[in-house]
C-alpha cells in the first residue's frame, strides 16, 4: 500500500506558504498528501500584505472525522502546520482515530519568528501547542518558537553550540522523540540546522542567501516530511529540506516582483532528484 500523509494547517490562498507549499511538495516527494485546513486566509500575515480575510474552519474537523471513521480512511503519517489552539484537542484525536501502525506525527511548532508571536497568536499558544510536541516523531522549530516552547529568552543572534543542544535536549524532554531546529548560524556566511534523536546531535550548514524570504520555514518542513515518509533519516532529510530551500530562494532572488514567498516550484525537480 502506498504511504498517505495528512497536512493540517491553514490555507493562505496566495502567498506560497502552508498547504499551497505542503500539498505540492509532499505529492512531488511521492507521497500520497491528504489535507485538512484549519482555517482559509485571503493571503498570509506577513509583512507586504495589508490585510487578510480570515474563515476558522475548527467545525468542520469533528465531522470530517466522522465522515473518514465511517470510509475507514487512514495515514501514515501526520505533518502539523499552521493551527490554532481550540483545534489542538481534534487533532490528536484524529491522529489517534485514523492512525495506521507505526504512523509518524511530525510537527512544525508554527508559533512566530524574529522573536514574536504571528498575528493572532496570543501569550497562552505556546503552552498549547505544546501538547502536540509531546509525543511527537519530529518537531522543527526555529529559533523563536524554541524560547516560546521551553519559555526562555529570545537568544537573537546570541548563541553558543551549547545552547543550541541544551535546547534540543529541553524539548526532547517534553516528548518530542526527535528534534531539528532550523535557521542556526554560527557563522555569517552559513545557516542551517541541528538535528538530535535523543542521543546524538548533527548539523548540516548551507550557504545564507543574504535575503529574508517568506515561505522558506514551510519548504523546509514540507521537504523535509517528504523525505521522511521516503526513509530517509532525520539528519538526511534535513539535509534534503535545507538545500531545497537555498534552491528555492536562488530560483527568487532579483525579482523584485516576488516578494510574497519563494519559488519553490522551480526547485521541484532538483528535490525530486535528490530523493
Amino acid at each position: 500500500m502506498d504511504k498517505r500523509l495528512l497536512s493540517i494547517q491553514d490555507i493562505s490562498c496566495v502567498g506560497q506558504c502552508s498547504l499551497t507549499v505542503a500539498l505540492p511538495v509532499i505529492s512531488a516527494c511521492g507521497i500520497e498528501t491528504a489535507i485538512l485546513p484549519s482555517s482559509v486566509l485571503s493571503n498570509h500575515t506577513g509583512a507586504g500584505f495589508t490585510g487578510w480575510t480570515f474563515r476558522d474552519l475548527t467545525d468542520d474537523m469533528p465531522k470530517i472525522l466522522e465522515q473518514w471513521q465511517k470510509q475507514n480512511i487512514t495515514f501514515d503519517a501526520f505533518y502539523t502546520g499552521y493551527v490554532n489552539k481550540t483545534q489542538i484537542p481534534y487533532i490528536l484525536e484524529i491522529m489517534d482515530k485514523t492512525a495506521r501502525a507505526g504512523a509518524l506525527r511530525i510537527v512544525d511548532p508554527v508559533l512566530g519568528d524574529n522573536g514574536k508571536l504571528y498575528p493572532g497568536f496570543d501569550e497562552s499558544f505556546p503552552k498549547e501547542i505544546k501538547k502536540l510536541c509531546e509525543g511527537a516523531d519530529v518537531i522543527m522549530p526555529n529559533l523563536t518558537e524554541v524560547s516560546y516552547l521551553l519559555e526562555k529568552p529570545y537568544p537573537g543572534d546570541n548563541y553558543t553550540k551549547d545552547y543550541i543542544e541544551e535546547a534540543c535536549r529541553d524539548l526532547h524532554k517534553i516528548g518530542a522523540k526527535n528534534v531539528i531546529i532550523t535557521g542556526v548560524s554560527f557563522e555569517k556566511d552559513k545557516l542551517g540546522c541541528a538535528a538530535f534523536n535523543g542521543s546524538t546531535f548533527d548539523y548540516y550548514f548551507t550557504e545564507k542567501i543574504p535575503q529574508s524570504m517568506h515561505g522558506t520555514g514551510d519548504a523546509f518542513a514540507a521537504a523535509a516530511a517528504g523525505a521522511l515518509l521516503r526513509g530517509k533519516s532525520i539528519i538526511e532529510s534535513a539535509k534534503i529540506a535545507a538545500d531545497f530551500v537555498v534552491e528555492s530562494m536562488k530560483a527568487t532572488l532579483g525579482d523584485k516582483d516576488h516578494w510574497y514567498g519563494v519559488k519553490f516550484e522551480k526547485a521541484l525537480p532538483f528535490l525530486i532528484k535528490s530523493l
